[in-house]
This record gives C-alpha cells, structure tokens and sequence, in this order.
C-alpha cells in the first residue's frame, strides 16, 4: 500500500504542477489526490499500521486535523464577517469617507489604515477586511494585486508593534515575557519603517 500511495501522490502532483496545459484546477487535483491517498491507507491500514502504537496514532491525527481545523474555523469566522459587513453596507463608512483619485495618495491612505487595523486586529484579519475594502473601491485587477501586497505588508508590520496584534507577540505577552508598553515603544517607529517601505 505504501507504493500505492506514494505513485498516486506522484501522479496528483504531476496533475496539479500540469494545471494549465490540462486544464484542470489545481485545487480539484489537491483534494482527489488527498482523498485517494486516505482512502489507500484506510484499506490498508492492517499492513501500514501494523506494529504501531494506536494511541499514539490518535493522537498525531487529532494534533493535525485540530491544527488545521482551527486554520478554517477561524477562516470561516473571519469571511463571514466580512460577509455581514458588506451586506449591512458597513464597508461604506470607510469608501464613502476616502474621496480622493490619485493612486499614491489611496495607497498610502490603505497602507496607514491597514497598519493600524493590524495593531487591534490580528494580521489575517485586517488583511481580509481590507481586501474586501479594495475590492469595493478599484476594479483594475493588476492594482487590486498591488494594494493587497501592500495590505499584507502593512498589516505585518502593524500586528508585531502591538501585543495584540500579531499571534508571536500574543504568546510573548500572555507569557509575561515582554510587557505592552515596552513592546510598543521598542517596536513602534521600526514597525513604521517597515510599513513605508
């Protein structure tokens, strides 16, 4: 069964790296491959698992499929917001107030509102809420990818100044390995830096 596996994860990855020549999505490769792959070691199980401690095997999968359920979980959570906003038109409190035309101005504009959102929010958050933000203020594709690269970058460089906003810091806080203000004034101005570069 282990070769079973290994060539249908061979061939999965072969389909998902030839996306565009076959023209199949490379995320239905993903999941046929994945499930494919459980599906072997489920019928195999009695020759795969053989000799192995059981809890201990629990034990890992709970770990994993409870890492990556948090990671969709908190996903859900956090589009479905964003979904509740823009559907009760709370998105409009912000475009209705940012009037201007000029590029340079709006990303700077979106760069200092993502920094700061960052600070109070964690960085995928702010992230999400301000690329459903940048999508309700430009239609151009190619802009929409250069301010979502600047959201990503300011929304970094604004969750690591705050004790808050970033998950790294969180832990450090909680720990009582670093304090709020001493993280905010060391960290602050250089955080800045970074978010206007």
């Amino acid at each position: 069964m282990y070769i079973a596996m290994i060539v249908a994860f061979v061939i999965g990855y072969f389909f998902i790296a030839m996306e565009h020549p076959f023209k199949i999505d490379k995320a239905a490769s993903a999941v046929l491959t994945g499930v494919i792959c459980w599906v072997l070691l489920v019928i195999g199980k009695d020759t795969i698992l053989a000799g192995m401690d059981m809890e201990q095997i629990d034990a890992a999968l709970l770990e994993h499929v409870g890492e990556i359920a948090e990671i969709l979980f908190f996903l859900l959570g956090a589009m479905t917001i964003v979904e509740l906003v823009d559907a009760h038109k709370g998105f409009e409190v912000v475009t209705n107030r940012i009037n201007t035309t000029n590029r340079v101005k709006l990303l700077w504009i979106i760069s200092i509102i993502s920094f700061f959102f960052s600070a109070v929010l964690d960085n995928l958050t702010t992230s999400i809420v301000m690329a459903a933000l940048i999508r309700k203020l430009m239609r151009d594709k190619e802009d929409i990818w250069i301010f979502g690269g600047v959201v990503v970058v300011a929304a970094n460089a604004g969750g690591a100044w705050s004790p808050i906003g970033d998950v790294t810091t969180i832990m450090l806080w909680i720990g009582g390995q670093v304090t709020a203000l001493n993280i905010i004034i060391r960290r602050c101005i250089k955080c800045k830096a970074v978010a206007l570069n």
